[in-house]
């Protein structure tokens, strides 16, 4: 599927794509995790940590093997800091919205997911694609 969006969307659309794809991937594992161990007996915030924590290493690994080409950092474990530090970033807001939705809205973890979801997977992109994947050339913001 990566092969054949390459040639037919900007880059920026094909990236957002692919990134999507990965993320559905990393959200299943991440949301997956959230109900198992919340249905096992865990706090729902503890449980929300740990499966977003493995939903940041599949991203990752998707998204270097399919989603984005320019890689600038050439330190790989830098790149790799960098990524875990804006999925920390995402899960301090994941955290968040998780509280907000269950306690002040009373909705239950995994329907309380959806929006968090959708919030940090945009968060994540942008903040991934500005500073570790831009383009050579192409300023920080």
């Amino acid at each position: 599927m990566a092969a054949a969006l390459r040639p037919r969307l900007p880059r920026a659309l094909r990236e957002l794509a692919l990134y999507g794809l990965a993320s559905v991937v990393a959200l299943a594992v991440d949301w997956g995790l959230l109900v198992v161990l919340t249905r096992v007996g865990v706090n729902y915030l503890a449980a929300s940590a740990a499966g977003f924590v493995f939903g940041v290493a599949v991203a990752y690994g998707l998204s270097i093997a399919f989603v984005f080409r320019d890689r600038p950092v050439a330190d790989r474990r830098r790149e790799f800091l960098g990524f875990l530090a804006v999925g920390l970033a995402g899960l301090l807001l994941t955290q968040g919205l998780m509280a907000l939705w269950v306690e002040v809205l009373d909705l239950t973890p995994g329907l309380a997911k959806a929006p968090t979801a959708a919030l940090v997977f945009l968060f994540n992109f942008s903040v991934r694609r500005a500073l570790l994947f831009r383009a050579p050339g192409v300023a920080r913001p």
